[in-house]
C-alpha cells in the first residue's frame, strides 16, 4: 500500500490520521504511547505481509539496542488498546517464529473529498494524548524465556530452552549526577509522605488502604545515559515511599510501573492499576544550575494536590542533597507537628565513595532485574565492586545474595556452586543490618531450596513481610512456600497480596497459574497461563502450560507449545519437555529420540538432574527416576521442592523411595 501521510486509513470502527499520529474510535481519540503508534503505522503500511520482529525494532528504534521484551509488551498494549482479546486478534496477528501481520482491511479515504470523514472533522476534536517519551521500558523479565532453569523450581526458577544475551549495556554514568538523583530520591519519597498526610488531615481517616504509583521520573538532563540510572531510582523510590505508613498506604511495584511513562498514562494507570494517586517528578540542569520537581496527582479528579520545585546552584552538590532533604523535613514537621515518621530526619551527606558504591548498587539492580544468565552475571560484578567501594554497605551484599540465589534457580548447574555463597552474602548483610526485607527474604528462599528447612524458611519470609509488608516478592515467594506445602487456602490470599502491589508482574502472575496447576485447578492454570504468555509468548516459565496440557491429555497443544515457543534450540530443557510429552502420549519412538539428544548433553558436562528425571518419569522408566531424583537430592536441586504437590511425580507417589524422599526433604507430613 502507497501509505500517503496526507490521507486517512480507516479500518474496522478506527480511523488513523499518520500525518497528526492520531487513531480514532467513534469520534474519540485513541491513546497510543509513541512506539505503538509507530508500530500501528508501520503495519497498517505492510497490510497482508509478515514483519518480522527484526524489522519493526530496527524502524521502531533505530538508535537504540532494545530486546525482543520491549517490542513485545508494545504490541501487547496496542492490541489492548485496539480491544483485541487473548483469543481474538482481529487486528494483528502473531506469526509464529517470525513477526506480525495486520489482518483487518484498510481503506484509504482523501481528506476534503467526502467519504465517511473528512479531515478537517477529524481535526476538530483536539488531541488527548501527547507524545510518548522514545526510550520505552521493557518489562520486567523475571524468570524470562533468555534464562535456563527448570520449570518446577521454586522462587522464580525458568524453563528455559536457549540462552539469549541481553543485547547492550548503558554507558557509564557521570557521577555527579547520582548525587543530584539521589536528592531527587528523597525529595519525591517524602514528598509524598507529605502530601498524603496532607490529604488525609484535611478529610480525616482513610476508610481504606490508599494505593499510590511513583513513576518513572522524566530525566530532562538532556543526557540519554541517566535514563537507565532513572530507572534504578525509581525502584529506590518505591521502597523509600512503601516505608512511609505500610498499614494505610500500598505502593506498586516495580516491574508493574516500569511500563507507564509520560503524563498521557495517568488516565491508563487508573484504570489498570486502581491507584489513588500518582508521584511524578523530573530533574533538570544547565551549566551551573539545577531544578527538582515533584507533584502528587489525584487519580479520580485527575487534579494535583500538592507540587514543589526546588532551583539551586550547582556549586556543591552533596550540600544541596542535605539542604533539600532538610527542607523537605521541615515542612512535615510543620504540618504534622510531633508526628513525624521515625527515622525521617535527613541523613548527613555521605562520602564520594559511599556515592559510588550507590551508584554501582543502582546499576545492579538494573541487571539482576532483567533475570538472564548474562544479566545476573553484571549484577554480580556490580554489587562485588560496590563492596570493594563500601566494605560496610550492607545493601550491595543484600544484592549479592539476590543475584546467586537466582543464578542457582535460572541455570542448570548445581546449586553446590552458587548457594553457599548465597547464604554467606544475605548473612552479612542481615550482620550490617537486620532490618534489610531483601536479605532475609533470599535467606528464606536458601532455606528452602537448598536447606529444605521449611520451619526456618518462613521464619525469615514472615520476618522480611514485616519489615516491608509492601515487598512484593516476598508476598510472592511466601506464597509460593506455602503452595509447595500444600497450604493452598494460606497460598492463594498470599499470592493475591502479591498480585496487588504488582499487578503486571508476569513472574507473580505466572506463579498463581503454579499454583492453580498443583492445586489440580487445570483449567484455571490454562487459563493463567495464556493470559501471560499473550502479554509475552517467550516468557519461560508461563510454559509449565506444557505439564497441564499432559495433564488434560491435549497431547497435540503440549507438543505444539513445546515446538512454537522454540523452534531451533538445542538445550537439555527443549528434550526433557519433548521426552515427557511424547512419552506421557505413547509415542515411544519419539520420546527415545528427544532423551537421547538429552543423554548427549549430559555427557558433555555436569548439570542439575531436573531435566533428566523429568524425561524418566514421562517415559514411564521409575528405576530411572527415583535414581535421578536421588542425584538431584545429593546436589540440593531446588526442583525437588515441588515433590509434594505437583502432579508431575503422580506416577512414583505409591513407591516407598519416593515417600522416604519426601520425608528427607521435610515434605511428608
Amino acid at each position: 500500500m502507497a501509505f500517503d501521510g496526507r490521507k486517512l486509513f480507516e479500518f474496522g470502527p478506527y480511523r488513523l490520521d499518520k500525518l497528526k499520529r492520531q487513531l480514532w474510535c467513534d469520534g474519540q481519540v485513541v491513546p497510543l504511547t509513541a512506539k505503538a503508534m509507530d508500530i500501528l503505522v508501520l503495519l497498517i503500511g505492510r497490510e497482508g505481509d509478515v514483519v518480522s520482529r527484526r524489522e519493526l525494532i530496527d524502524a521502531v528504534w533505530p538508535d537504540a539496542y532494545v530486546e525482543e521484551a520491549n517490542l513485545t509488551q508494545n504490541v501487547f498494549m496496542l492490541r489492548k488498546a485496539l480491544g483485541e482479546s487473548a483469543h481474538n486478534h482481529n487486528y494483528i496477528v502473531t506469526i509464529p517464529g517470525k513477526g506480525y501481520r495486520f489482518a483487518c482491511e484498510v481503506r484509504e479515504i482523501t481528506p476534503g473529498n467526502g467519504g465517511t470523514g473528512s479531515a478537517a472533522t477529524v481535526g476538530a476534536t483536539p488531541s488527548l494524548f501527547s507524545v510518548a517519551a522514545d526510550i520505552q521500558p521493557g518489562p520486567e523479565i523475571a524468570g524470562s524465556s533468555s534464562a535456563v532453569g527448570s520449570p518446577l523450581v521454586a522462587g522464580e526458577a525458568p524453563i528455559g530452552l536457549s540462552p539469549t544475551e541481553a543485547v547492550g549495556s548503558p554507558p557509564g554514568l557521570r557521577r555527579r549526577w547520582l548525587w543530584i538523583s539521589a536528592a531527587a530520591l528523597l525529595v519525591f519519597a517524602l514528598a509524598g509522605y507529605l502530601a498524603l498526610r496532607e490529604v488525609r488531615h484535611r478529610n480525616g481517616p482513610a476508610a481504606r488502604r490508599i494505593v499510590i504509583a511513583v513513576l518513572p521520573f522524566a530525566n530532562l538532563t538532556g543526557d540519554p545515559a541517566q535514563d537507565y540510572f532513572s530507572d534504578g531510582l525509581t525502584e529506590e523510590m518505591i521502597m523509600q515511599v512503601g516505608r512511609v505508613d505500610p498499614q494505610h498506604m500500598g505502593v506498586i511495584g516495580r516491574s508493574s510501573i516500569m511500563r507507564y511513562r509520560g503524563p498521557e498514562q495517568l488516565e491508563k494507570i487508573r484504570q489498570e492499576l486502581g491507584v489513588d494517586y500518582v508521584l511524578e517528578g523530573s530533574v533538570r540542569r544547565d551549566s551551573n544550575k539545577v531544578r527538582i520537581a515533584a507533584q502528587l496527582v489525584e487519580m479520580k479528579q485527575q487534579t494535583r494536590v500538592w507540587a514543589e520545585e526546588y532551583d539551586r546552584e550547582l556549586t556543591s552538590l552533596l550540600v544541596l542533597q542535605n539542604t533539600i532533604a532538610q527542607e523537605i523535613a521541615d515542612q512535615i514537621e510543620r504540618t504534622l507537628g510531633n508526628h513525624r515518621r521515625p527515622g525521617g530526619q535527613p541523613q548527613p551527606p555521605l562520602s564520594p565513595s559511599a556515592y559510588q558504591a550507590y551508584d554501582l548498587y543502582l546499576q545492579g539492580r538494573y541487571f539482576w532485574n532483567k533475570r538472564t544468565p548474562r544479566g545476573l552475571e553484571q549484577a554480580l560484578e556490580c554489587f562485588q565492586r560496590a563492596i570493594i567501594k563500601e566494605p560496610a554497605y550492607a545493601r550491595a551484599y543484600a544484592g549479592l545474595a539476590d543475584s546467586y540465589v537466582l543464578m542457582s534457580a535460572y541455570s542448570l548447574v548445581p546449586a553446590g556452586d552458587f548457594m553457599p555463597k548465597a547464604r554467606a552474602a544475605a548473612q552479612h548483610a542481615l550482620a550490617l543490618d537486620d532490618s534489610l526485607a531483601e536479605a532475609h527474604a533470599s535467606l528464606a528462599l536458601i532455606a528452602q531450596n537448598y536447606d529444605w528447612d521449611w520451619p526456618a524458611a518462613e521464619k525469615e519470609f514472615r520476618r522480611a513481610i514485616q519489615l516491608d509488608p509492601n515487598y512484593a516478592t516476598a508476598h510472592h515467594w511466601y506464597a509460593e512456600h506455602l503452595a509447595l506445602q500444600g497450604r493452598f487456602d494460606e497460598a492463594f490470599p498470599e499470592i493475591e497480596r502479591a498480585r496487588q502491589l504488582d499487578p503486571l508482574s508476569l513472574i507473580i502472575a505466572t506463579d498463581h497459574g503454579a499454583m492453580l496447576y498443583f492445586s489440580r485447578q487445570y483449567d484455571r492454570a490454562i487459563q493463567q497461563f495464556r493470559t501471560v504468555l499473550q502479554m509475552e509468548p517467550n516468557f519461560g516459565r508461563a510454559h509449565m502450560l506444557v505439564y497441564v496440557y499432559v495433564e488434560k491429555r491435549q497431547f497435540a497443544d503440549a507438543v505444539a507449545d513445546v515446538e512454537n515457543w522454540r523452534r531451533v534450540s538445542d538445550t537439555p530443557w527443549r528434550w526433557s519437555l519433548l521426552t515427557y510429552v511424547y512419552g506421557r502420549s505413547g509415542d515411544q519412538a519419539k520420546a527415545r529420540h528427544a532423551l537421547g539428544r538429552l543423554q548427549h548433553l549430559y555427557s558433555q558436562r555436569q548439570l542439575d538432574a531436573a531435566p533428566m528425571f523429568i524425561a524418566h518419569i514421562g517415559l514411564g522408566n521409575k528405576d530411572e527416576a527415583l535414581a535421578w531424583l536421588q542425584k538431584a537430592y545429593l546436589q540440593h536441586s531446588a526442583a525437588l521442592t515441588a515433590l509434594k504437590v505437583d502432579p508431575t511425580y503422580d506416577p512414583l507417589r505409591n513407591d516407598p523411595r519416593f515417600q522416604d524422599l519426601l520425608r528427607r526433604l521435610g515434605l511428608a507430613q
